[in-house]
Formats: C-alpha cells, structure tokens, sequence
C-alpha cells in the first residue's frame, strides 16, 4: 500500500543551456498568447464568468479547475516566460504539454457540468462513480457513505451478491482501510496489488479474489462544514496503477463533488424524515374483523412536487361493523400547489382523525359522518377543500351502506365482472354552502371485493380521468383468479398495470395514490 500524492505539473521551462539558434519571435508570441488566453478563461470562470451551458451557482467547482492550473504551476511565478527565449527544443514539448492540461480541464469540466445536473442521492452517488471510473480507467466501484440513515453502498459494475460481499469485509482491513475507519481521515489509498499486498486482510483478499479485483483506489468525499461524508473506492480487474496525473484529476474531481453529495444526503435526510412524519398519519396496521379480509397500499408523492395529501383507514366499531374510508384533501387558498403540500399533509391527518371521531359516533350512517365531516372543514379549513368516501360495511350481513363527497366511485368485484358503485353527482367537501349526497345500499356475496381508490391512482392508468377509472375497472375485471382470492395480491395486481409514473414523462408522481382493498370471506 502506498499513499498517492497529489500530482504536480509544472509548466515547461527551460531544459538546459541556451542554444545557439533563438526561437522564432511569430512561436513564441502565439505559445506565450495561449497560455495568457488559458489563465485568463480558468480566471474569469473562478471569478464568476461562466461557460456557455454551464448551470448557474457553479463558481465553486470552477474554482477548482484553476486552482488545478495553480498547482500545475505552483513552482513559479505566473509571469515568468512559458517559452525559454532562445531554445528551439522546447516548443514542440511545451505546446503538447499546455494541449494536455487544457484537454484535461476539458474533461473535468464536463464531468462537474454531468454531475451538478444530477438530482437525487442515487444518482448522484452513480455519477460519482462513472466519473471517477472514466478518469482513473477503472471499471469498477464502491461508494460508502458514514451519515446514519443513509442506506446500502452504491455499487458500479457489482451485483447485489458482489455488494454483500465487499460488506462482509471489516472496515480495518476492506478498500476503505485508513479512510474510513477513522472519521476525519483524509488523503488516499491505493494498493496495487489485492492478491499480494501485505498489508491487505485475508477476509478481503478472498473476496478480491472470488469477485476478480486486482486493484484498488480509493478516495474520501469530505467538506469543511459537514466533515466527512463517505469515501469511494474504484477497482481494477488486475494488479494496477493510476499515474499522478489521473489520481489529480480525480482528486479534484472528489473534492467538487464532495458537496453536492452533502446536499443531496441533506435532502434525502429531509424526504425520509418527511414521510416517516406522512406515514405517521396513516394507520400503521389493517384491523381484524371476522367475515372480512383488508389490505391497502398507499404511495406517497414527494412534498415538494405533491399538490395535496390523500388518506386511507379502517375503523372496526364497537357493535362489530367496519367503517372503511379513502379520501383527499387540498388546497389553501389563492397560490395554492406544491409548496402547499406539507400544510396539506398536517389538514389530512385532522380531517381523518375528526372522521374515526364522527365514525364512532355514528358509522352507520355515511351520509351523516360526511355531512358532520364538512361542517367541520368548512369552520377549521376554509381555504381547503376534500373529497371523500364512508362505507359502513356489516361483514356477517356481507351488507353496503356507503356515501361518497366528489370522489371516484367504488369498484365492486364480482364472480360475473367488475362494476362502479355511482354515489350520484355530489360536490367536494367545502365548495357549496350546505354538502348533502344520498346513500347508497347494496348486497354483496361471498368471494366479492370491495376496491376504494383516489383519484391519483384512476389518473395513472389512462390520460384523462375518466378513462383512467375505465381501465381500472376492467383490469380488476380482468384480474386472475388467485389475485381475486386475496385483496392484497388483488392491489398488487393493479398497481402492476397502473404505474405511478405519469404519462408525460415526468420521473416523479404529483398524486398520492390510495387503494384500499376488503374481500367478503
């Protein structure tokens, strides 16, 4: 094992003694106006100019491509001559040697432009990894990172078996030995030779061997602010080196990447403590009621693209019948959107609560419990409105009492097909001055499913609304056998034709979706 240092290029100066013949006064005027135009660009994008395509905020990782120009010419005074002024030797040398630093730059560059771009831990983590292969000539690599929470290594050109292998090997003595076994550690690991390297443990160089590692490199992710963040690793199929000039590359590569990377843990901390706060409001479990069968599946939008918050429960009453409810609430008055989303989320984890109180009070009833559901947010949510569905289900009767307030209708599954359950034309909760709706009553069999859906998951499955209940309907229609047996394999089922991509393109969902499922045992 040895310790790589950073690599430093000194610009070509004078090889020996002057020669008798000077260079010609047309080359050294244009060499000596190349190199004044490199300073000056990697200059002016450190000071702010940027580079056409460059995103904006980037001054920063600019920045470091000249401070690379720095350290290549740490050794001497920027205004010293490029060019000895009377040596021919020299200029072929010099004008190959400035070609390659600026093709370098180049290349750095555009990898820091691909990765600013990249949004999402994920993908970030990935991108640091391709990069990092493409610069060292690797084709291989491992990024760990040490904030808790943070999930499983991300792996290039490993499988999952390859990952769980690498993590078997103990920290003392795995890639990451020196970095990232103790925190705050800085510098670089590169051991060129797994299979004969003493100083590699026997647990890793088994696993070196099973998965065809010859080599290793390995460099931390750190800032100034956060400390460090995690370190990479990327390997060689045989015994090999980096030479100084790609382990600089990639050393400045890691150090512009270091905090996007703490951004984007900052961020994926923020999403997953904002839905384990959003899974809060859900019920945590399905209640158990003889005669009846429940599952449902809920998928969250993320807070900052969601435009509302949607609710499922199951609400076991006290003289044995089941209340079962989905629901959506949104808005908050003029602007409202995405940026309302978290207010959106708090009002829905009231407006379900409020709903068990009114169930319990009086379930039997779904015109009532909407009825007392709509008083309630027209006097402590006027700027938000609902829409809403409440069957009160009696399992040994295998009887359907349910109202619905602006929401997609029901789907009942039968033996013979699958059909809507209409709860007539009604408004959302909030819109009119006084909601009322009629009941509907219906009797089911034996073997039947009841399917209570929001409107995100309809909107997922066809390009209007309409047409997406459609399809829906006839995919529970169509269902197989066995998932009709179970309303679990049944939601599972329909999720599978329905993706939560939408149609436009768009990677990330704007609707929750909701779909709560009870078969009549």
């Amino acid at each position: 094992m040895t310790d790589a240092k950073p690599l430093d290029l000194p610009l070509p100066g004078p090889a020996g003694p002057a020669g008798p013949e000077s260079v010609p006064e047309s080359a050294t005027e244009a060499a000596t106006a190349d190199t004044v135009n490199v300073t000056a660009n990697m200059t002016a994008e450190a000071s702010g100019g940027l580079p056409p395509g460059l995103p904006p905020g980037l001054a920063p990782g600019l920045a470091l491509l000249a401070l690379g120009a720095d350290r290549c010419g740490a050794d001497r005074p920027r205004t010293e001559p490029v060019l000895h002024p009377t040596g021919t030797a020299d200029e072929p040398r010099v004008q190959d040697r400035l070609t390659d630093l600026l093709s370098d730059f180049t290349n750095l560059y555009e990898h820091t432009r691909q990765l600013a771009e990249t949004r999402g831990l994920s993908a970030t983590l990935t991108a640091v990894l391709d990069s990092g292969a493409a610069l060292l000539g690797a084709n291989r690599g491992l990024i760990t990172t040490t904030v808790p929470g943070s999930g499983r290594p991300v792996g290039l050109g490993l499988d999952r078996a390859s990952l769980g292998a690498l993590e078997t090997v103990p920290a003392e003595h795995g890639p990451f030995a020196g970095l990232l076994s103790r925190p705050g550690a800085t510098g670089q690991l590169l051991i060129t030779d797994l299979a004969s390297d003493p100083t590699v443990g026997p647990r890793f160089r088994d696993v070196a061997e099973q998965l065809g590692l010859g080599a290793c490199y390995t460099l931390p992710l750190a800032t100034e602010d956060e400390g460090p963040l995690g370190t990479a690793v990327w390997f060689y199929d045989e015994p090999a080196e980096p030479d100084e000039r790609q382990r600089h590359l990639a050393q400045l590569y890691c150090e512009f990447a270091a905090p996007l990377v703490a951004r984007a843990l900052e961020t994926d901390r923020s999403h997953r403590a904002t839905e384990a706060l959003r899974r809060g409001l859900l019920p945590d479990r399905l209640p158990t009621v003889p005669g009846l069968k429940l599952a449902a599946h809920c998928i969250s939008a993320g807070l900052d693209r969601s435009t509302g918050s949607d609710w499922y429960d199951a609400i076991a009453l006290p003289d044995g019948t089941l209340g079962l409810t989905v629901g959506s609430v949104s808005g908050d008055g003029p602007g409202a959107g995405p940026a309302s989303a978290p207010g959106a989320a708090a009002a829905m984890g009231r407006v379900r609560a409020a709903l068990r109180a009114y169930a319990v009070l009086e379930g039997e009833d779904p015109v009532s419990v909407l009825g007392d559901l709509e008083l309630l947010l027209k006097t402590t949510e006027p700027a938000r409105t609902a829409t809403a569905v409440y069957a009160w289900v009696q399992p040994e009767e295998r009887q359907i009492t349910l109202a619905g307030a602006g929401h997609c209708p029901p789907i009942l599954v039968t033996r013979y097909g699958a059909n809507f359950i209409e709860t007539s034309l009604s408004a959302p909760l909030g819109m009119l001055t006084c909601w009322e709706a009629p009941g509907v009553e219906l009797d089911a069999e034996r073997g039947d499913l009841l399917l209570l859906y929001t409107e995100g998951l309809a909107r997922r499955c066809g390009p209007t609304l309409h047409a997406g209940q459609a399809a829906l309907r006839r995919a529970a229609a169509d269902a197989p056998r066995d998932a009709r047996l179970d309303p679990d394999r049944l939601c599972v089922h329909l999720l599978s034709l329905c993706p939560p991509a939408p149609s436009n393109g768009d990677p990330e969902p704007t609707d929750d979706l909701v779909l709560l499922a009870a078969r009549f045992e």
